[in-house]
């Protein structure tokens, strides 16, 4: 006959065992960056986005290449030479190599996007918080944004270059100069959907400081609200950047960039195409690669996403 000790093993009581979380560690970050990398035509795009932005910081310095240089104008059998092994992208109308001048030109229109959508952003986002936040500012900055927005953008745009100048920061402060003013309007009809939850009121009658609120409770959850504005902001700063200079009212002849090309090179549509396609293609992969990793980035970085 068995003892009561063989059918029974006695376990040590152990106070901190009801404590123990059976759920799996969760990371924000990871959760982000799993479900960024789970999308192989974003990975795909982000390499040649890093390709090209990487090619077009090296590669000017190397060829030495400037949009007022002539030379081999004296020498024409360099003129009009179509792609080839040799020669990639071709050769222009005074024989300058088609390769060098798009990614100087690449350089120069990623340094206006990318400028104009950071200060845009920046300003905007701060301005929205605050604003979204705040009933006595939302009455003040409605009347500035109601009279703003019925200014047609481009047009205020074409009246700063045309006061301040052709040239690549004469642009970058035409075209974020009102900018940040929708970027903070989006941002707060964000912060007003939140704003007035429980946990915010409970902190504000806990005496936290309104700052602190809106950087602490609020600014979190407006990540992928920011990230989906970038990634609609930076491809469209490029296409103004294109329009503007192929209509003859963004940059100098001294300054090259995808639109200057694009503007120099459409009276060659029909006799050498390839002057015209070359960096219309480059400004599409670029503003196509850049809206899609952010979109995808920005969906990552929901955390309504990261739910299995």
């Amino acid at each position: 006959m068995t003892t009561s000790e063989n059918k029974f093993t006695f376990v040590k009581l152990d106070d901190k065992a009801s404590e123990h979380i059976a759920a799996p560690k969760y990371s924000y970050w990871n959760s982000v960056f799993k479900k960024f990398f789970s999308s192989k035509v974003a990975i795909f795009l982000l390499i040649v986005l890093a390709a090209m932005v990487a090619m077009s910081l090296i590669h000017p310095f190397i060829s030495g290449y400037s949009p007022l240089d002539a030379p081999n104008i004296n020498n024409p059998s360099t003129w009009y030479n179509p792609p080839s092994a040799q020669l990639w992208f071709g050769t222009d109308n005074v024989g300058n190599s088609l390769f060098d001048a798009i990614w100087v030109g690449t350089r120069n229109s990623l340094l206006i996007a990318l400028t104009a959508t950071a200060i845009s952003t920046v300003i905007g986002v701060i301005v929205g918080m605050f604003w979204g936040y705040s009933k006595r500012m939302d009455a003040i900055m409605l009347n500035v944004y109601n009279v703003v927005a019925n200014i047609p953008y481009l047009l205020l745009v074409i009246v700063l270059m045309y006061v301040l100048g052709r040239g690549i920061w004469q642009m970058i402060f035409s075209l974020s100069c009102t900018s940040w003013l929708s970027t903070a309007y989006f941002i707060r009809v964000q912060v007003m959907i939140i704003r007035d939850r429980e946990y915010n009121l409970a902190s504000e009658c806990l005496g936290t400081p309104r700052t602190k609120v809106i950087f602490h409770n609020i600014f979190p959850y407006l990540i992928s609200v920011i990230m989906t504005s970038l990634a609609r902001d930076i491809p469209s700063f490029i296409s103004y950047e294109v329009f503007l200079t192929y209509v003859g009212n963004g940059l100098s002849e001294k300054d090259a960039s995808l639109g200057r090309m694009i503007q120099k090179y459409s009276a060659y549509m029909t006799s050498s195409p390839y002057l015209f396609w070359i960096p219309v293609a480059f400004s599409a992969i670029i503003s196509v690669s850049i809206y899609v990793v952010g979109q995808t980035l920005a969906d990552a970085s929901d955390p309504r996403t990261h739910m299995v």
